[in-house]
């Protein structure tokens, strides 16, 4: 798989893990997987509202309030540049952080644009007691195709779960975009570079009619 592909539908089946479950594991979810759950009441109401998806700055701006209490970008950073990450200047690592939340927003905020019917069913979370670190694992079904095999890896950050990667059939989305970086740092020759290649691309989005 494309890795241009896997990160769209990758962040397309994020956004589906904040939509509502199956109903049947509605009252069994343990604090990892309510950390998912827990934005789909406002999200279903934004999707019902046609004038709304109409608007992508404003979609951007809700998709990133709504995203950002479950999601750990400094970790997901961190796991995405590697040892680029360790090597980076603290001004390097907070643009890239920026710049790479950015883009992982508009991109999310794509999926929102384009969600159809589709459906997410919690499996049986396998936790010990006291873990500060799980694998949530689902399944995103839609009608008329076999069900997706998704887990989320889930950390517990001040007392706060929250995603910090996500495997679609055993992909990961932080690997697939640690080699997409590693070879642009290479050929352009610096994490700098790379970072103000984001730079210009989110500014690009910005102004564009269809970003």
């Amino acid at each position: 798989m494309k890795v241009k592909r896997f990160t769209q539908l990758s962040l397309l089946i994020m956004l589906l893990g904040f939509l509502p479950m199956a109903q049947s594991a509605a009252a069994e979810l343990t604090a990892p997987q309510l950390a998912i759950e827990n934005a789909s009441t406002t999200l279903q109401q934004k999707l019902q509202d046609k004038s709304f998806t109409k608007d992508f700055a404003k979609i951007t701006q809700f998709v990133n309030d709504v995203i950002y209490p479950h999601t750990d970008f400094d970790l997901i950073s961190s796991l995405v540049l590697g040892k680029l990450w360790k090597g980076a200047t603290p001004d390097e690592q907070a643009r890239f952080k920026q710049e790479f939340q950015t883009l992982l927003v508009r991109t999310y905020s794509r999926a929102f644009v384009e969600f159809k019917d589709w459906t997410v069913r919690f499996l049986p979370l396998q936790m010990e007691s006291g873990a500060s670190k799980v694998i949530v694992k689902t399944e995103v079904i839609q009608p008329g195709i076999q069900p997706i095999g998704v887990n989320y890896r889930m950390v517990l950050s001040n007392g706060v779960w929250k995603a910090y990667d996500i495997m679609i059939e055993g992909v990961s989305l932080v690997t697939n975009y640690r080699t997409t970086f590693a070879n642009e740092v290479q050929s352009k020759g610096s994490l700098n570079a790379v970072i103000e290649g984001l730079v210009k691309r989110n500014a690009d989005a910005l102004v564009a009619k269809n970003p």
